[in-house]
Parts: structure tokens; C-alpha cells; sequence
């Protein structure tokens, strides 16, 4: 663990602005366009969350730097969520979505930033300057909470008319094939769901018994 906190006020100010052109380039403001819609999809919120974890982290960094913190790690039970809710976003998207895109599209700068590359500075941020020792077990639940207020979002926005253009699927009212009530029916839907939910408990189970594993050290 990094306790420096100029280090990681550098990484965080270039985490965050990283993370903020993705997020960016992903809306098509880079294009000089603005998709909206792209922000009801579970990638653009993670990403935000991204975006809203450094920036806090930031500030925290910045007046920690004024006193006496012995550490440069914040916020450890809500870094280790925010965390493992976007690097859910990387893991569907590398196993369930590239698979089914033909083509460099998944090569562009903004699908590799909010897919790929900011999911992984936030793990690398945990890593390096979080402080270990401080999850509590209801920890390992609480990150299942935005995942499920996401599908319920969703879900409400596609039966009240949401219409998303993906690929040559032409429109659809659900963003994601894997919980599509009307591609691949509604217990097909929960069962995607239901592994999904089980992913988030398995990482944030992980997370929680390598930090008791540092806590019986200590």
C-alpha cells in the first residue's frame, strides 16, 4: 500500500480526467453529437460512478495533504463498491458482449476507456492506496444495491416505451440481450440476472476475505 499522498493525488487527478473523456467520448461529444440514451445503459452509470468515486477521492486527498493522514486510502467500503459494480461492467462486456461484435469497433478509444481502462484504474487505485482492514461483512451485500436499482430502472424505462438501436438488432426496449423480457423471455432474463447477482457476491466476497485476511495479520 502507497501512503504518499501526492502519488495519489496525481493518480486520481489523471484517473479523473481520464475517466471524464471516456465518459465524454462515449455521449459523442467528441463527435459533436449528444446520445443521451447511451446514459440509460448500466455502462455510462458505472462509469459516473467512476467519475464521482476520484472526484471525492480527490478532495478527500487534498485535505488530507493539509493535515496529518497517515494514509493516502479513503472511503474503503465505498471504493470497494463502486469497484466491483464497474468491474462488472468489464468482465459482461469482454465475456457476453465483444464476443458478439464483428469488427474494431471494440478497439475505439471510448469503448476501450469505459469497458476496459477506467474500470481498471479504480482497481488499481483500491490496491494501491486503500486502506485494508476496514470492510465489514454487510459490506459484501451492499454492492448488489445499484446493480438491482439498475434492472428495475431499466426495466420500468423499457415498458414505458424506451426504444435503444443496438447493432442489427433494430429497436429494442431493453439495452441488454441478457435481460430482455422480449428477445429471450422473462425466466431466461432472470436466470442471467440471478448469475449476475451471484458475480457481484463472489468479487465482493473476495474483496471482504483478502481484507480478513490482512485484519488476522495485522
Amino acid at each position: 500500500m502507497i501512503k504518499n499522498k501526492s502519488i495519489a493525488l496525481a493518480y486520481r487527478v489523471a484517473s479523473l480526467l481520464f475517466a471524464i473523456a471516456g465518459m465524454l467520448s462515449l455521449l459523442g461529444v467528441f463527435d459533436g453529437q449528444w446520445y443521451g440514451t447511451t446514459l440509460f445503459f448500466y455502462t455510462a452509470q458505472s462509469n459516473l460512478l467512476a467519475v464521482a468515486l476520484f472526484a471525492l477521492l480527490i478532495a478527500k486527498t487534498i485535505k488530507g495533504i493539509r493535515g496529518r493522514d497517515k494514509h493516502a486510502g479513503y472511503f474503503p467500503r465505498f471504493s470497494m463498491v463502486v469497484v466491483i459494480d464497474i468491474l462488472v461492467t468489464f468482465f459482461v462486456y469482454w465475456i457476453l458482449l465483444a464476443p458478439t461484435f464483428e469488427g474494431m469497433e471494440q478497439w475505439t478509444f471510448f469503448n476501450l476507456s469505459v469497458h476496459a481502462i477506467t474500470p481498471l484504474l479504480c482497481l488499481i487505485d483500491y490496491i494501491l492506496f486503500t486502506q485494508p482492514r476496514h470492510l465489514k461483512y454487510r459490506d459484501v451485500y451492499a454492492v448488489i444495491i445499484y446493480p438491482i436499482c439498475y434492472v428495475i430502472f431499466a426495466t420500468i424505462v423499457g415498458f414505458a416505451g424506451q426504444v435503444y438501436w443496438i447493432a442489427d438488432d433494430g429497436p429494442v426496449r431493453f439495452p441488454y440481450f441478457f435481460f430482455d423480457y422480449d428477445r429471450i423471455g422473462v425466466a431466461m432474463s432472470l436466470v442471467y440476472i440471478g448469475a449476475l447477482i451471484v458475480i457481484f457476491l463472489l468479487l465482493s466476497h473476495g474483496f471482504y476475505l483478502v481484507d480478513a485476511k490482512l485484519r488476522k495479520k495485522r
